[in-house]
């Protein structure tokens, strides 16, 4: 089977980072409530598949990360025996998994990959499922991985599998740092239930927290509601392009309108009170990323982020700037503490799929 691979069809893997997300109680089957808003990247891992049917299916997975598991365990493993599974056809797959991006890094590299293994299966044995069939069997695989099948601005709810699309803010520059460290996600839930447990003997807990939930996703959402004129009385920020001063602008002052709506946009969110809960308990188990967040935030540096945070349960942190030159200051500042950093952009929708295939 291996000359199959001299062909396959090659997958951008983007990464995401959560601008916000609000964790809730444990719900009846185990899994928390969440309340988180994705963001694609233009970061990304390769995902290369090769397929044709045959009598049996036969799955070969290889990848150039040590710590990526290469069997059943593997969400692209997982996500192709659903597939097939699904359509019911028997096929010979092989899959190589580039990795670039950190493992446990909170930035949804395996659930990312997952997306791009059936979006490449697809292609290969000239199949197409239908859109709710993808997102149920993306659900089945991992919670993060329906966001991958729309990319862009994404509102997550449930357990972060119940996606919605928003309306897209212009990319901006964006901050990876990468600390030697793996937090695992199990394991910061623990800790959370763990400190909610004794706040909750105390009586500190409030018995209102899914409607904080709801609220905080009526939050978000209200940030990326286009704005209306003022006779109308609507609020809202832009995130799309208008049409109309498209027509009338430049292409400079076109960038610049942009590049003011989606700061814009970060601003108002910041506004609302968006954070990541798990740096409750992250924070406290790994003190080093608190202070990676502060170099990234850059308060008294003169290039502050318009927002920076843990991106998941971590261990990877972001930061989101308005211009170039301020991206690259935080990077010399993370990167001076002997801290892996990398320069990328936030990635709407329309080119998270232009850009998807990598020829």
């Amino acid at each position: 089977m291996s000359s199959v691979l001299t062909q396959g069809t090659r997958v951008r893997s983007y990464s995401k980072i959560n601008l916000g997300l609000a964790i809730g109680p444990v719900r009846a089957d185990g899994f928390h409530g969440l309340t988180t808003l994705y963001q694609t990247l233009a970061l990304h891992d390769v995902v290369t598949v090769s397929a044709r049917r045959a009598a049996e299916t036969r799955i070969v997975l290889t990848t150039n990360h040590p710590y990526v598991p290469t069997d059943g365990r593997n969400t692209c493993w997982k996500m192709v025996e659903r597939v097939l599974g699904r359509l019911e056809i028997a096929a010979e797959v092989e899959i190589h998994i580039e990795k670039n991006l950190p493992v446990q890094g909170g930035m949804g590299a395996g659930s990312a990959n997952a997306a791009a293994a059936l979006i490449g299966l697809e292609r290969e044995l000239g199949v197409e499922l239908k859109g709710w069939e993808r997102l149920e069997l993306a659900a089945g695989v991992g919670s993060d991985v329906p966001l991958f099948l729309l990319g862009g601005a994404v509102l997550g709810l449930g357990r972060g599998e119940l996606v919605v699309p928003l309306p897209d803010m212009a990319s901006v520059a964006c901050v990876i740092a990468v600390p030697n460290v793996g937090v695992s996600t199990p394991a910061a839930f623990r800790e959370w239930d763990g400190r909610h447990a004794v706040r909750s003997e105390a009586g500190l807990t409030s018995e209102a927290e899914p409607d904080r939930l709801r609220e905080l996703s009526l939050a978000y959402a209200a940030c990326y509601v286009p704005k209306a004129s003022a006779e109308h009385g609507t609020s809202g920020i832009v995130c799309s392009e208008d049409p109309e001063k498209k027509r009338d602008s430049s292409d400079e002052s076109q960038t610049g309108l942009l590049n003011d709506l989606a700061e814009n946009t970060l601003l108002s969110l910041v506004r609302t009170g968006i954070e990541n809960d798990f740096e409750e308990v992250v924070f406290p188990s790994y003190p080093s990323l608190r202070e990676i967040k502060r170099l990234l935030m850059g308060v008294d540096s003169g290039s502050p982020a318009l927002c920076a945070a843990l991106s998941g349960s971590g261990s990877a942190l972001f930061g989101l700037y308005g211009s170039l030159a301020d991206a690259e200051a935080a990077q010399q500042r993370v990167q001076m503490s002997g801290v892996k950093a990398f320069i990328t952009e936030t990635l709407p929708r329309t080119e998270y799929w232009a850009r998807m295939f990598a020829g």
